[in-house]
């Protein structure tokens, strides 16, 4: 395989994995899938990565995240018990 198909694979997958976490955050479903909200929210994010509260907002969306697959891996382990 040539390499501009491999990293256009890669680029493809990393795009899907992204889109599925806007999926699993209930955002397409919170905003009936209009591209044009979702967009606009990511936008926000953008200019508040961009701010003087950039780390503190980075590090409270980390933690977020980081709880919330905390508690689907529990989740899944759980109904794997049952």
């Amino acid at each position: 395989m040539r390499t501009w198909q491999v990293e256009r694979r890669k680029r493809t997958r990393h795009l899907i994995e992204l889109g599925g976490l806007v999926v699993k955050a209930g955002i397409v479903e919170l905003t009936a899938d209009d591209r044009t909200t979702i967009y606009g929210a990511l936008l926000g994010i953008a200019v508040k990565l961009k701010s003087h509260e950039c780390e503190q907002a980075r590090d409270l969306w980390a933690a977020k995240g980081k709880q919330a697959f905390d508690a689907e891996r529990h989740e899944d382990q759980k109904s794997q018990r049952t």
